[in-house]
């Protein structure tokens, strides 16, 4: 029988192919010292076990409730928005989980409780938990922490930067309630866990950014949007806005906000509807622009790179 005083969790997990390393990622579920009460699987057609995995881990772990379904197979993103419009109305809390890190164990914990702090600040403001990671190779290895913001945080930044993983990231009823009803108005969106912030963010809620890792992440070469951070990395996200990556990316993410404009605060939407009017604008009204509307970047190397999008209009 479920404990009224105890928040309802689930775990939202997209999979595909990821048998080899799925397994550590489930057992970490379990290691929780608050475990989840729901773990959604949402299958984008694995060829290689890794439904036998999740199956295994269900008869392992009757204790826990494993609702394996079968995914959209439109890539990543949209097997999150999947899972995210099939929450059961009883939850109260969801994390989003990929395929192929290991959880702190006191990861949902401290998630539960700083979305548990800001409800009780704030009732009824949508609220997002996120935070660092340990980076590491794929042994788990050589990790080192991932970088923190040194800014504020909020739809200004977020607009235009995402904040953190979408696998350290929780919602609160209220931020569960916000992004499943946007992701029913939502067409293509870059990558979920941006989408989430700037969601959240220009609905006014609030974002809570956990300085201390809560997983290790492991990583891949060919990272775009993630942690890689070498010369080689830096070096490939130039060339990427250089030739109108950035561009697109705001593209998608414009016409994915204004489907759920209605949702944005009066000052996020004026600021999202400035943006999308005049980033294609002559040279003069797009500096004008990023200046009186305060959209920024994290960091030197991010205020930069959206300085220069702008001078050589790739904004």
């Amino acid at each position: 029988m479920h404990d009224p005083g105890r928040p309802v969790l689930a775990i939202l997990l997209a999979t595909r192919n990821g048998a080899d390393m799925l397994g550590a990622q489930l057992d970490s579920f379990v290691a929780q010292s608050r475990p989840p009460d729901l773990v959604m699987v949402s299958d984008d057609g694995s060829t290689d076990g890794t439904r036998a995995v999740v199956q295994a881990f269900a008869a392992a772990h009757p204790e826990i409730r494993v609702d394996l379904r079968e995914g959209p197979c439109r890539g990543a993103s949209e097997n999150f928005l999947s899972l995210l419009r099939a929450v059961p109305e009883e939850v109260d809390i969801v994390a989003f989980s990929d395929q192929d890190d290991v959880w702190v164990a006191d990861k949902l914990a401290r998630g539960i409780a700083a979305l548990a702090r800001a409800g009780r600040e704030d009732p009824g403001r949508p609220a997002l938990y996120c935070g660092c990671t340990w980076e590491c190779d794929q042994a788990l290895r050589r990790k080192r922490r991932s970088r923190r913001p040194r800014r504020a945080i909020g739809f200004r930044h977020a607009l235009v930067q995402n904040i953190a993983g979408g696998n350290t990231m929780m919602l609160d009823r209220a931020g569960l309630e916000l992004a499943r009803g946007a992701s029913r108005e939502t067409g293509a969106i870059v990558v979920h866990d941006w989408w989430l912030y700037q969601i959240v963010a220009g609905a006014g809620g609030r974002v809570i950014f956990d300085p201390e890792p809560v997983l290790y992440y492991r990583q891949h070469p060919n990272n775009l949007i993630g942690a890689n951070r070498g010369p080689r990395a830096k070096l490939r996200r130039l060339r990427h806005m250089l030739a109108g990556g950035f561009r697109d990316w705001n593209t998608v993410n414009i016409r994915a906000l204004t489907a759920s404009a209605h949702r944005l605060t009066p000052e996020n939407r004026a600021v999202l509807e400035r943006f999308a009017r005049d980033r294609a604008a002559p040279l003069t009204a797009r500096l004008t622009m990023l200046h009186e509307t305060g959209v920024y970047r994290q960091g030197i190397e991010g205020t930069l790179s959206l300085w220069a999008a702008a001078l050589i209009g790739r904004l």
